[in-house]
């Protein structure tokens, strides 16, 4: 089993909602849910598409968190750090409006990291996943690498940039929006991986092409910010 990793999003402040009977730990409560932090026990849970659903009391509120699919069972004791609150927010899946989901990638389970899923519902053996096949991209017509876009960001930014890449990971429907990490074979740790958002639906191993503007030195509050991203991308897989 593999701890699962905290992802690149965006975050909104907002505060959960909470129940009169508990107004004594309203302050307290609040700020700890703007700050994206805070602690309760799994009342409900439930897996939808690549995300776990967890209904957490903290003893002032409920408030439902999203993480990409971990292992959690009602009674557990749910940590949630660095969250990123969504209003309104619709799950396909699901078919269900939720007042506010808190999305996060980091999150501990009765104080232990949380562990994603080694097995399919089946039982059978869950196959590991396949490194992507980085070799052999070609350059976009009159585009960039994902090394030269990330280790001269400045000369790049605000300006259409075009690449072509594979998706290495993909997690849907963010603030409305789906969020690929890009790479193509170039740069090393820091200059080898390119967040894009997009409403093209794509897959992990894809190779696509994509052309918008880089926008660099992006903050989304609440601690996430990237050094470059393209946003609302277009996105088509080859």
């Amino acid at each position: 089993m593999k701890s699962i990793f905290t992802f690149g999003a965006v975050a909104l402040l907002t505060t959960i909602h909470l129940t009169p009977v508990h107004a004594a730990a309203t302050n307290t409560t609040a700020a700890a849910a703007a700050a994206g932090n805070f602690t309760g026990k799994v009342v409900e849970t439930m897996d939808a598409a690549t995300y776990t659903y967890a209904l957490i009391d903290t003893g002032a509120a409920k408030a439902w968190v999203a993480a990409p699919q971990f292992i959690v069972k009602v009674g557990d004791t749910l940590a949630v750090a660095d969250a990123m609150p969504m209003n309104d927010y619709r799950s396909k899946t699901l078919n269900r409006t939720f007042d506010v989901v808190y999305f996060s990638g980091n999150v501990r389970v009765n104080g232990k990291p949380a562990l994603a899923p080694t097995t399919p519902a089946n039982g059978a053996a869950a196959a590991a996943p396949k490194a992507a096949n980085l070799t052999n991209i070609p350059r976009a017509p009159n585009g960039q690498t994902v090394a030269e876009i990330l280790t001269d960001k400045n000369k790049f930014a605000g300006q259409p940039i075009a690449i072509r890449a594979r998706v290495v990971k993909y997690n849907a429907q963010i603030l409305g929006k789906n969020w690929l990490h890009l790479r193509d074979g170039s740069g090393g740790e820091g200059t080898n991986d390119l967040t894009v958002t997009t409403n093209a639906e794509v897959k992990v191993g894809d190779l696509v092409l994509v052309t918008g503007k880089l926008t660099t030195d992006r903050d989304f509050g609440s601690g996430y910010t990237y050094a470059a991203i393209v946003e609302n991308a277009t996105v088509v897989v080859q």
